[in-house]
């Protein structure tokens, strides 16, 4: 398996994969959207014999009153269903975060199961005093630091790209 940039030739599969998984191209189009609006933006593929089987992307959200704090969020990630279990997502997830580190970010925001991101070092958010925009369970919502004690004395609610809410 390989975690790669995505590129213009994965687009399409990029969308299909999404509208597969999520059930509508909600997740597809969101896609497109950050790709177009968001700066910066990592979007990865898992290629597994030459086809393109996962993806992830990530864009940068704000955390209004802490204008200097430098936060990504996770959002979508998925993974072909004949594919899944066998360690993509989380070489998506670990690839990514590693790349958000490279760029100067200090923390990373996923709204996600509450069983599977922990493992990757996320915690509830409010665990950090910032809680999301959306109406979201408290336990979806996570947060993990990249660099330690960054979001040391954040406060207040994530704001997603203003895509989030076109789509």
């Amino acid at each position: 398996m390989l975690i790669r940039p995505e590129t213009e030739d994965d687009r399409s599969t990029i969308q299909v994969l999404n509208t597969t998984a999520f059930g509508t191209r909600t997740e597809a189009d969101l896609v497109d959207v950050l790709r177009e609006q968001a700066r910066p933006v990592i979007s990865l593929v898992a290629e597994y014999n030459h086809a393109v089987v996962g993806h992830i992307m990530f864009a940068p959200v704000a955390l209004p009153g802490h204008p200097a704090l430098k936060i990504m969020g996770l959002a979508p990630m998925t993974v072909a269903p004949e594919h899944r279990d066998r360690g993509i997502g989380s070489a998506l997830v670990r690839n990514g975060l590693e790349q958000c580190r490279q760029l100067g970010f200090g923390a990373v925001v996923v709204l996600g199961h509450p069983d599977y991101y922990p493992r990757f070092g996320f915690q509830p958010a409010a665990s950090f005093g910032i809680g999301c925009e959306y109406d979201a369970p408290s336990e979806a919502f996570m947060a993990v630091e990249l660099q330690p004690g960054y979001l040391s004395g954040a406060s207040g609610k994530v704001k997603y790209h203003d895509a989030f809410g076109h789509v």
